[in-house]
C-alpha cells in the first residue's frame, strides 16, 4: 500500500490501492486527521497519544535491507509466496519483489525494477514472478498487500473475460498483466491469492517490501 508524507503534520500515512485507483494521478497531500475539523483533530490526537506503543509492528515503510528485516521481524505466516511492488513517485521509478518461503526459510526469490512505472504494475509483476517460484503442482498461498490485486483477480477478472476483457466503468488498467496473472492462476489451481496487511511487522511481507524497494538502495 503506497505511503505519503502529510504536508501539514509531517507524518507518513498510507492510502489503499482501491482508493488511488479511483483517482489516477492523484497524490494525497494531507493525512486523514489533518483533514478533519480542529475539534476532531484534538480528540484524535489525544486518543493516539494514549495508546501504548506497539514495538513489534512497523508503522510505515522503513527502507530496510533484507538482512535488517530478518533481524528485526519474526511474526507472520511461515509458508507461502510473499510479493510487493513500489513506485515513488507514483507513477515514477519503481520496483517489485517476491520471495517463496517454506518452514520460515527462503526457497527462492526474485526482484526487479523499471525506470517509469506505477505501484499497481509492480504489484502485478511481483505476483506473476511469484507464481514461477513455486514448483508445478505444489500448493501455496500468494500473499499481496494490494487489495486491488486480490479483488481484480479473485472477484472481477472472470466477468471481464466473459465480456471480452471489458468493464462497464471504462478501461482495465494494466490489462496485459491482469490477463497474464489471471490465466496463470486459472491453470494452477494449487495457488491461492490472499491479502496481507502492509507494514504491520509481518516478517515475509516486510522482506518482500525490502526486495521491491531495493532499487532505491546500494545494498539489497
Amino acid at each position: 500500500m503506497p505511503s505519503f508524507t502529510c504536508a501539514s503534520c509531517g507524518r507518513v500515512f498510507a492510502v489503499a490501492d482501491t482508493i488511488l485507483a479511483k483517482y489516477p494521478g492523484w497524490s494525497p497531500k494531507r493525512c486523514l486527521p489533518c483533514k478533519r475539523p480542529e475539534s476532531q483533530r484534538i480528540s484524535t490526537s489525544k486518543q493516539v497519544a494514549a495508546r501504548p506503543a506497539r514495538s513489534t509492528y512497523a508503522s510505515r515503510e522503513e527502507n530496510l535491507t533484507v538482512a535488517e528485516v530478518l533481524a528485526k521481524y519474526t511474526d507472520g505466516p511461515k509458508e507461502g509466496v510473499f510479493t510487493d511492488g513500489a513506485a515513488e513517485p507514483n507513477p515514477g521509478p519503481g520496483g517489485w519483489g517476491t520471495v517463496y518461503v517454506v518452514g520460515d526459510r527462503v526457497q527462492d526469490e526474485r526482484w526487479g525494477q523499471e525506470p517509469h512505472t506505477t505501484n499497481n504494475r509492480m504489484e502485478l509483476r511481483a505476483l506473476i514472478a511469484g507464481c514461477a517460484l513455486v514448483p508445478a503442482g505444489t500448493p501455496a498461498v500468494l500473499y499481496t498487500d494490494s487489495q486491488l490485486c486480490v479483488s481484480t483477480i479473485n472477484e472481477w477478472a472472470a466477468g471481464w473475460k466473459l465480456r471480452g476483457w471489458k468493464r462497464k466503468g471504462g478501461e482495465i488498467k494494466n490489462l496485459e498483466l491482469v490477463q497474464e496473472l489471471y490465466e496463470i492462476l486459472q491453470r494452477r489451481s494449487e495457488l491461492k491469492l490472499r491479502w496481507i496487511a502492509a507494514h504491520s511487522g509481518l516478517r515475509w511481507n516486510e522482506y518482500a517490501d525490502s526486495l521491491a524497494t531495493a532499487y532505491r538502495r546500494s545494498t539489497r
